[in-house]
C-alpha cells in the first residue's frame, strides 16, 4: 500500500498538477486518517521545491455546530478567506473523508445561497484558472457503501486511483474525435428517451488532470436542445441528502418536471435556484475500467464503466454552452445489462449499447 500511496502522490504532483519550483500548493484535508498521503504528497512537494501549505478541515460535528451558529457576517467572513486562498495560491488538493453522507443536510439553505453568490467569480477562477485536484481518502463510510471489509475497499480505491491515465489518454482520442463530429445524441434505456445536440461544442477528456479517480470524456448538450426524460439509476447524493430513481422531463432544454423517490419538493427547491439550475451543463461518458458499481459518491460513481452522467447547472468553461448557475449536480445512469441497459445513438447511429461500444474504432473503450 506504501508504493501505492507513492504513485498517486506522485501521478498528482507530476502528472495532474505539474507542479513547478516555487509554486504556491494548499492542501486540505480532514482529520488524521488522511496523513499517509498528505506525507507522501509533501515529499514529492519539496523534490519540486514548491512553497507547500496544509490546512486540516473541522470535523463534521464542529462543523454542524459551526452552521448552526451561522449569520450573514460569518459567512462574508468565509467568502474572503476562499477568495483570499484562490488569490494567494497556484493549485490545491483537496482531499475528502467522508465520515456521514448525512452531516449537514439541516444547513441553513438561504446562507449556503449567499455564499456562492459571494464567492462565485473567485470560485470560477479557481475552477478554471488554477490547477486543483480533488480526491477521497478511503473511509470506513465510504467501504460500507460500498459493502466491503475496510481494508478491501482501501486496496480496491488506490487501485481504482492509479491506473494508467497516459494510456487512457491516448484510448480516448477516437472518441473525442467522434464527439466533436456530431450533432444530434440519442439516449434510451429504462424510463428514459432524450435528445439533444452537442454541435460545436469541445469534448474533453478527464485522464487524472483534476479529478481522481478519474476517467471521462464530458461535453455539453447545446443549451436550448434537450427534449425527453431520463431517470438515473443511482443515488444522487446533495448536500448531505440522498435522493433515489430521480427522474427529469426536459422541453427545450429546460427541466419542466423533476421527481424522485423521496421529497419532490426538496428536489425542485434545488432546481429553483436560479435560472441555470434547470438546464443542463454537461454530457459526459464514465470510462474507468476498475470502477464498476455505485457508492454514491460521485468522485466514484461519475466514472463508472458504461454509464452517462447528465447534469443540471453550470457548464464548465472548456465545453461552454452558455448556462450560468451555482449549481452543478452530476447525476448517473448506468446503462450496462445488468442494471437495466440502454443505448446511445450518435446522429441516428448506435455507437453504444448496453454501456459497450459496438464501432470498431472505439470497442478499445470496453477495457475487456
Amino acid at each position: 500500500m506504501e508504493n501505492k500511496l507513492q504513485t498517486l502522490a506522485h501521478t498528482i504532483v507530476d502528472y495532474s498538477l505539474d507542479v513547478q519550483e516555487n509554486e504556491k500548493v494548499l492542501i486540505k484535508y480532514r482529520g488524521f486518517e488522511p496523513n499517509p498521503l498528505v506525507k507522501e504528497l509533501i515529499k514529492e512537494l519539496n523534490k519540486k521545491h514548491a512553497v507547500v501549505v496544509t490546512k486540516v478541515l473541522n470535523e463534521p460535528e464542529v462543523v454542524t455546530l459551526l452552521e448552526e451558529g451561522n449569520s450573514k457576517e460569518s459567512v462574508e467572513l468565509s467568502a474572503k478567506q476562499f477568495e483570499f486562498e484562490v488569490e494567494n495560491f497556484d493549485s490545491f488538493i483537496n482531499i475528502i473523508y467522508n465520515m456521514n453522507d448525512y452531516e449537514g443536510k439541516n444547513q441553513n439553505k438561504e446562507l449556503n445561497i449567499l455564499f456562492g453568490e459571494k464567492t462565485k467569480k473567485a470560485a470560477h477562477i479557481r475552477t478554471n484558472e488554477r490547477k486543483w485536484v480533488l480526491l477521497n481518502y478511503p473511509s470506513n463510510i465510504d467501504a460500507f457503501k460500498a459493502k466491503m471489509e475496510y481494508k478491501e475497499f482501501y486496496d480496491y480505491a488506490l487501485d481504482v486511483m492509479t491506473v494508467d491515465y497516459a494510456k487512457m489518454a491516448e484510448d480516448i482520442k477516437p472518441l473525442k474525435e467522434l464527439m466533436e463530429k456530431t450533432d444530434k445524441v440519442r439516449v434510451t434505456g429504462k424510463d428514459t428517451d432524450i435528445t439533444f445536440s452537442i454541435k460545436g461544442i469541445p469534448a474533453i477528456p478527464c485522464v487524472g488532470n483534476m479529478n481522481i479517480p478519474d476517467g471521462e470524456i464530458f461535453t455539453a448538450p447545446v443549451k436550448d436542445s434537450v427534449n425527453g426524460k431520463i431517470t438515473y439509476n443511482t443515488p444522487s447524493p446533495y448536500e448531505g441528502k440522498l435522493f433515489h430513481h430521480v427522474s427529469l422531463e426536459f422541453k427545450d432544454g429546460k427541466i419542466i418536471k423533476a421527481t424522485c423517490d423521496e421529497d419532490d419538493n426538496e428536489l425542485n427547491e434545488i432546481f429553483d435556484r436560479d435560472e441555470g439550475a434547470r438546464y443542463v451543463g454537461e454530457f459526459s461518458f464514465g470510462l474507468n475500467p476498475k470502477i464498476k458499481e455505485p457508492i454514491g459518491d460521485i468522485l466514484f460513481d461519475e466514472k463508472i464503466i458504461g454509464s452517462i452522467h447528465f447534469t443540471p447547472g453550470k457548464a464548465y468553461n472548456e465545453a461552454p454552452n452558455g448556462n450560468e448557475s451555482m449549481i452543478h449536480w452530476d447525476m448517473v445512469l448506468i446503462q450496462r445489462e445488468e442494471w437495466g441497459g440502454g443505448a446511445i445513438y450518435f446522429d441516428d447511429v448506435l455507437i453504444r449499447k448496453n454501456g459497450k461500444f459496438v464501432l470498431k474504432e472505439l470497442e478499445h473503450l470496453n477495457y475487456e
